[in-house]
């Protein structure tokens, strides 16, 4: 009998674009936003998935995700990451969910 190992969670940096849906909390005149998410998953395709799944459930219509990797391949392409990012992405992790750290509305430039 092999031992069942824990999967390694780790924590991944996702841009999401969202676009416009009834109930979906955004300003009345935006046009969509952009949602930067920490996410925990055993792969990145794994994080998105969660990710795209809660957004839907929150209202939200998700268009694209854009996905930056892990903190430490992050930090390898020379991208710095602040005390509060590294708590947040902690708290994905520990949690096993996913955070929405900022959310940017877009709006027409009519």
């Amino acid at each position: 009998m092999s031992e069942k190992r824990p999967s390694k969670q780790q924590v991944y940096t996702l841009l999401v674009e969202v676009g416009r849906k009834a109930g979906d909390g955004l300003p009345k005149d935006a046009t969509g936003a952009a949602l930067m998410c920490y996410a925990s998953g055993v792969d990145e395709a794994e994080a998105v998935r969660e990710t795209v799944a809660i957004l839907k459930q929150a209202d939200l219509a998700p268009l694209d995700v854009t996905g930056y990797g892990t903190a430490d391949e992050r930090r390898a392409e020379g991208h710095e990451i602040d005390e509060d990012e590294a708590e947040l992405m902690a708290r994905a992790l520990a949690e096993n969910s996913v955070i929405v750290a900022q959310m940017t509305p877009f709006f027409d430039k009519d």
